[in-house]
């Protein structure tokens, strides 16, 4: 049986914080061997106690499920970045689009899941979403909120409100642009 405090197993090690495509944010809490099927298998267990889950992962399958390490301050400063970008709402079908949106969610990708979030938003002076739009934008913000507190240390409350800042803070600069726009085409 593999030692838990064993320092690293394909670049993981045990008490850290990793990214699991579709379940999002957990930290592993052993590396362990079970015999499976006659087999011996080392797994990693990663616990998502937000959701109340335990996962177990073949150490040996990490890279094809996607496991990743949490994004580094680069990456976190692109996904803000993507957050005050203008909304790209394709006009498909909802079903479509909706299909799309949940794909990018379990993609894993932080910047793929924050094109979803700012897609998505909507401030208070907008119309109000449908329940389904509603939901993926939740699931996605709560997806891109873990990451972001996991990798900076700090409450999961706090990153959702960095992210609220940069959502809001990109409406009232596109709303300053119409409206120095709209200034011009006036003179």
């Amino acid at each position: 049986m593999p030692d838990n405090n064993k320092d690293l197993c394909f670049g993981f090690k045990t008490n850290e914080y990793v990214v699991y495509p579709t379940h999002g944010v957990g930290r592993i809490v052993a590396i362990e061997e079970q015999e499976i099927a006659g087999c011996k298998l080392e797994l990693f267990v990663i616990n998502f106690e937000k959701d109340k889950m335990t996962l177990r992962v073949p150490t040996s399958k990490t890279q094809s499920a996607g496991m990743r390490k949490l994004s580094d301050a680069a990456v976190l400063a692109r996904a803000m970045e993507t957050l005050r970008g203008r909304a790209r709402v394709k006009r498909t079908m909802w079903s479509r689009r909706a299909q799309e949106y949940e794909a990018k969610i379990n993609s894993g990708d932080l910047i793929t899941i924050a094109e979803v979030v700012r897609d998505l938003y909507r401030s208070d002076a907008q119309p109000e979403q449908s329940y389904s739009e509603r939901q993926l934008y939740e699931s996605a913000l709560d997806r891109m909120a873990r990451e972001i507190a996991a990798a900076q240390d700090v409450d999961e409350s706090i990153a959702i409100q960095k992210v609220a800042e940069a959502l809001t803070k990109a409406g009232r600069l596109r709303k300053q642009e119409v409206e120095d726009e709209e200034k011009k085409e006036a003179a």
